[in-house]
């Protein structure tokens, strides 16, 4: 096992909110760094090299939505969201704008930190894993794991990482209804809160609406009422 130590970047400007969160990831073992202005933030996290950014949305410079959609174009390293803004409608284009998480403030330090190790875990397991060129295809619609593209009708259609991660669970997991809280288990590999539920329906949401675009005949991510998801092969 490696003993690096991993490097994260908190875009905050609330200096009490941002140190605290640091302490809390330091005292973990993750080296946490600050910035408190938002265009300075994206610097760094263009120009360094970091495992995990966390970004709040309201910031001096530029907001936290235009950082993740600039950031989300050079880079695939995992992204958080931490926002005192609880509508829906801000979830949703934080995740359209590739997103892995999105927090609502006020939350535990502790709860930070597990999803912190949790997404920086499977980055690493990910890009640290040999590659081996595995095509997998369901349909009119073929994943290339290694390279983690997607095609629809021979297109390449992009998906951010955790789009990419529940769209290739239901291709490998045919055939069956699969709750909410399953797939958050197994796509996000955490224990899963009342809030949590609806990450999973926005990330459904986007599969579907990039796989219409890509003009697939019949979307096969199905809704079970009262149940869950099925994918059909």
């Amino acid at each position: 096992m490696s003993n690096e130590v991993s490097r994260v970047l908190l875009i905050e400007d609330d200096a009490s909110i941002a140190e605290l969160q640091k302490d809390y990831l330091e005292i973990n073992q993750i080296k946490a760094e600050i910035s408190r202005d938002g265009l300075v933030g994206l610097n760094r996290a263009l120009n360094e090299s970091f495992d995990l950014i966390v970004v709040d949305i309201m910031l001096p410079s530029m907001d936290g939505f235009e950082i993740c959609r600039r950031i989300r174009e050079k880079k695939n390293i995992p992204l958080m969201i931490v926002s005192a803004k609880k509508e829906d409608i801000d979830k949703v284009r934080g995740f359209g704008l590739g997103a892995d998480d999105y927090m609502t403030k006020p939350f535990s330090p502790s709860e930070l930190v597990a999803r912190v190790q949790a997404h920086i875990k499977r980055y690493q397991s990910l890009t640290k894993a040999e590659p081996v060129n595995e095509i997998i295809e369901s349909g009119q619609i073929r994943i290339d794991k290694s390279a983690r593209r997607v095609f629809v009708l021979g297109e390449e259609i992009i998906f951010p990482t955790k789009e990419f991660d529940l769209l290739l669970f239901f291709i490998e997991h045919p055939n069956r209804v699969w709750m909410k809280e399953q797939l958050f288990r197994q796509v996000w590999e955490m224990d899963e809160l009342d809030s949590d539920i609806y990450t999973v329906v926005v990330h459904v949401g986007r599969i579907r609406e990039k796989l219409k675009k890509g003009k697939l005949s019949e979307i096969p991510i199905e809704t079970i009422w009262g149940s869950g998801y099925r994918f059909n092969s």
